[in-house]
């Protein structure tokens, strides 16, 4: 397969740490995915007997019905998550060959590897802290390989009121940012969550900030080291999106943990990056 990423593309990646690549994913891989997300809050409300209405699917409004639904109970909105992740159209975008390519093509590399438990569809409820992502790089979270990358994609498009993705620009280029795994002034976060960097306040200061505005079918390439961090969803719908991590079997660092995953896999970060974490 050619290059997918123009070489602006490319260089912007390489500056920036991220690059949005509008348009990378067709509609037909797409509405597949929303209207699985469709049927499984359906058959969850028809499951419990309650007397939500669901509106029939449209690309726009696939999450018909899912607002009601926590707001009855909280879990059922659990069990949604746990369950559209295992959408088969979801699965097929996740090993595409496009994926592949561009780890080809960004990294060099003859091995390109999916990280298994890496992948999943994101739901980030209106003004929901306990799950909110603070700034954080994806490496500590998920191992693999230092040059890991993000596919993020959005199934809903994107408004300032949903709290799109800031990214710190160019911090990739800094390196591994010590983390200290209990967010003490939020203790309900546990695992992935409750990592937070060491002096976050100053780390963050000198960066340039972004928080680009996407659409469903555009591509956001994010590098395993880049600082970002969900935004607040003040709206009144949940921020639904596609996250794939991608990882490089030849790179030195995860051939020599033997591509360990951390809180993704089970894994104590820890016992395999003791140096990262400050007590």
């Amino acid at each position: 397969m050619s290059a997918l990423l123009t070489t602006e593309q490319l260089e912007a990646f390489q500056r920036d740490g991220f690059v949005v690549v509008r348009g990378f994913y067709e509609a037909a891989e797409i509405e597949p995915i929303q209207r699985g997300i469709h049927a499984i809050i359906g058959l969850v409300i028809e499951e419990q007997g309650l007397t939500i209405e669901q509106p029939p699917f449209a690309p726009e409004n696939f999450d018909g019905g899912f607002q009601e639904l926590i707001a009855h109970d909280r879990a059922l909105g659990g069990c949604v998550y746990d369950a559209v992740k295992q959408i088969p159209a979801f699965i097929r975008l996740v090993a595409s060959t496009k994926h592949e390519a561009v780890v080809r093509q960004v990294r060099a590399t003859d091995q390109p590897a999916i990280a298994a438990g890496g992948y999943g569809i994101r739901i980030d409820n209106p003004q929901e802290e306990k799950f909110r992502a603070g700034w954080h790089q994806d490496y500590p979270a998920q191992i693999r390989s230092l040059d890991g990358l993000v596919f993020w994609s959005p199934l809903v498009a994107m408004t300032q009121k949903l709290g799109p993705v800031e990214f710190c620009v160019g911090s990739h280029r800094d390196g591994l940012a010590p983390v200290q795994e209990t967010d003490v002034t939020n203790p309900d976060k546990k695992g992935a969550y409750g990592l937070t960097l060491v002096d976050e306040e100053t780390r963050v200061a000198d960066y340039d900030k972004a928080t680009p505005l996407t659409e469903p079918g555009d591509l956001v390439l994010v590098d395993f080291l880049t600082l970002h961090r969900s935004g607040e969803n003040i709206s009144g719908r949940s921020r639904w999106s596609l996250q794939m991590r991608w990882f490089n079997f030849a790179e030195p660092t995860g051939r020599q943990l033997g591509w360990s995953g951390a809180y993704a896999a089970g894994q104590d970060l820890r016992a395999v990056h003791p140096e990262l974490v400050v007590d």
